[in-house]
Order: C-alpha cells, then sequence, then structure tokens
C-alpha cells in the first residue's frame, strides 16, 4: 500500500490510511508532533486522536506497521 515514511496529503491517502488503520506520523515544521489513526478527514483537516490538524499547517507521513 504505502512505504514507511511516504509523504501523504491527498484525499484518497487519507482515505486508504482511514479504510486500513494505517497509522500516520504528524510533524509541524520537523518536529514530530503526533502518530494515531486517521478518524475524519476533509479539505483543510485531518482528526488525528480527537484533534483536528490542518493540512497546510502540518505533514502526514505514513507509518505502517508502527
Amino acid at each position: 500500500m504505502y512505504l514507511n515514511g511516504q509523504l501523504i496529503f491527498d484525499d484518497f491517502h487519507f482515505k486508504d490510511h482511514c479504510e486500513a488503520n494505517v497509522p500516520v506520523q504528524i510533524y509541524w515544521g520537523a518536529e514530530h508532533s503526533d502518530i494515531g489513526f486517521v478518524e475524519q478527514f476533509c479539505p483543510e483537516y485531518i482528526k488525528i486522536n480527537n484533534v483536528f490538524y490542518n493540512r497546510r499547517q502540518f505533514t502526514f507521513v505514513s507509518r505502517p506497521g508502527y
């Protein structure tokens, strides 16, 4: 599906991760912020661990097998 460390950014990336329960790691700049499973997504935000992350402010990375 996705490689460990692969950047995800399109709606279909988040849909795939949500449906397959693949963890996503979240970075703010170069700093780790959180890791968890996609609960919801829309064009502006991704909800992970009951927190809404702005898609323009944060970077999202696939972490299969984590």
